[in-house]
């Protein structure tokens, strides 16, 4: 278990932050780049999804012995959704937290909190269904049950 792991069980400072079900075990620091900055300053909220789909990515290969496999890709995102707590500015610390939270026959639900770095405030949380898919038919299919133990091992708790 990483130190960072207890970080995730401190009470947030703001109280519409949602406590965390399960440890973070993947932590994935991002840079921010200029670009990635509003004309208010913030960084823009599309660029948030594109750190939790770069995490996902580190996550996967981290998670899977073998690592990944992006030519047999077995599972899609069939539904993302963000709640946005805190603006985040240029050159703040970020990284983005990751778990898996259940996994069901066809389907899959993972977390991503995107936090700074340095004080742990919460900047966003997204929740992610992903479903299992089978490219050569282009139709649904089963979560391969070697994943889910890989997953289950790695977060160190049953799905």
């Amino acid at each position: 278990m990483q130190d960072k792991d207890l970080f995730t069980y401190l009470p947030s400072d703001n109280p519409k932050v949602p406590a965390a079900e399960f440890p973070f075990r993947h932590h994935q620091p991002v840079q921010m780049r200029f670009t990635d900055i509003d004309m208010l300053g913030h960084l823009n909220n599309n660029v948030y999804l594109t750190f939790m789909d770069l995490a996902k990515v580190e996550y996967f290969a981290a998670v899977l012995p073998e690592g990944m496999d992006w030519r047999s890709i077995n599972a899609v995102v069939v539904h993302i959704a963000c709640d946005f707590y805190a603006p985040s500015y240029f050159n703040e610390s970020l990284e983005v937290w990751t778990t898996v939270t259940s996994v069901s026959t066809h389907s899959f639900k993972m977390e991503q909190r995107i936090v700074n770095s340095v004080t742990g405030q919460t900047k966003c949380v997204g929740h992610t269904v992903m479903a299992g898919f089978d490219p050569k038919t282009a139709t649904g299919r089963a979560i391969d049950r070697t994943w889910v133990a890989a997953v289950e091992a790695y977060e160190q708790r049953s799905l």
